[in-house]
């Protein structure tokens, strides 16, 4: 039996009030791509929805601290959060670094010990333009090819909603590779392949900021076709 688990590593641009000096100066980043994945939670609740299952989503900017990055990832702080003395810097990855991948992972245990087969989902977005780079995708997905059945089930759900959206700019590892660090990817070494698909759902913060055609009919096609 298959069970969906649906987490959004980037979900918020919210910097808790004991951190709020340190961030003074980052009004700017935490309203754009830098603060949060725009879209992003907005899509993972309907997908949550749509399958009837809890959304796992992270509490605090990942300017604060990425949820999605490892322990010893450059990217893990920012410019901002490194600048916080050692004790605090040790309290935010106790109080919402640990405490999210911990959740997720706990969830997934719980389905894999009753004999299930989980797919999650990490849902995300991208800046529609990176580096004087515009990116000429609108919905990817990222896994690892060499895991077959991650490789089966994204070429299904790629194939599913193109049937419904034909004109839609779908591809798969991009803007970035499944393999990158990331929380699927360090899942994938905690869980069997054959019990665990990790996949990570990237869609086009052009839609949710209102600069491509209905963002509504974009969310309802992909949690359509997320079966």
């Amino acid at each position: 039996m298959i069970r969906y688990v649906i987490s959004c590593e980037h979900a918020t641009a919210r910097v808790p009030a004991a951190f709020r000096k340190a961030f003074a100066g980052a009004k700017d980043a935490l309203a754009s791509h830098r603060g949060s994945d725009i879209g992003a939670l907005q899509l993972a609740n309907q997908l949550c929805r749509e399958l009837q299952v809890p959304c796992f989503a992270a509490t605090v900017t990942r300017l604060l601290v990425d949820t999605n990055r490892s322990s010893h990832h450059r990217a893990l702080l920012s410019e901002w959060s490194r600048q916080l003395p050692p004790q605090q810097r040790a309290q935010v990855l106790a109080t919402f670094w640990q405490p999210h991948r911990d959740r997720v992972q706990a969830e997934i245990e719980g389905h894999i010990q009753r004999g299930h087969t989980v797919v999650h989902v990490g849902v995300h977005s991208f800046t529609p333009c990176f580096a004087d780079e515009v990116r000429e995708i609108d919905v990817a997905w990222l896994y690892d090819p060499r895991r077959p059945l991650e490789r089966q089930r994204v070429a299904a759900w790629h194939g599913a909603l193109a049937e419904r959206l034909p004109n839609l700019r779908l591809r798969r590892n991009a803007p970035y590779r499944g393999t990158n660090d990331g929380l699927t990817t360090f899942l994938r070494t905690q869980f069997p392949e054959r019990q665990y698909l990790g996949i990570e759902l990237e869609i086009n913060q052009a839609f949710p900021l209102g600069a491509k055609a209905d963002w509504r009919s974009i969310r309802e096609a992909v949690c359509a076709s997320v079966r």
